[in-house]
């Protein structure tokens, strides 16, 4: 059987991730570059928030366009890379299914006020990737 019969809806993936040294620098090539709308605000602390699209306003387009944002690298994951966010129904079970399927989760979930419940993963190829459950629920199964 393969993976994919196992769930009848997948879970998209719904946010990326990148490592940035400088914030500011990232910002101006992003936004020149690409013409993303770069936000980075006190109450973000060290976090870029990247809109990469109409998709990412009330009413805007591009169906299946992602918005993203820039952390900063820190001792504790020196070798962070771009990652992405998957968006789950239920934050629990599908931690679980990557433990069954040879995947560590990274540390403990953690609540984003007005987003949802966010946890850190490792997949079996060592990369590090995220799941959220977001609060309007996510379109991928909960069990």
């Amino acid at each position: 059987m393969s993976a994919a019969a196992v769930h009848t809806a997948m879970c998209p993936v719904v946010h990326f991730e990148m490592p940035a040294r400088d914030r500011a620098r990232a910002a101006a090539f992003y936004a020149g570059a690409f013409g993303w709308n770069m936000q980075q605000g006190e109450d973000m602390g060290n976090y870029l928030l990247a809109s990469t699209s109409g998709a990412d306003v009330p009413g805007g387009s591009h169906r299946g366009a992602i918005g993203g944002g820039f952390f900063t690298p820190c001792p504790e994951m020196p070798n962070a890379g771009t990652s992405v966010v998957i968006a789950v129904g239920q934050l629990e079970p599908a931690m679980e299914r990557v433990r069954q399927h040879g995947g560590k989760i990274h540390g403990e979930a953690m609540d984003i006020p007005g987003v949802g419940r966010f946890i850190v993963f490792e997949d079996t190829e060592g990369n590090r990737n995220s799941m959220l459950q977001p609060l309007t629920g996510g379109d991928c199964p909960a069990a």
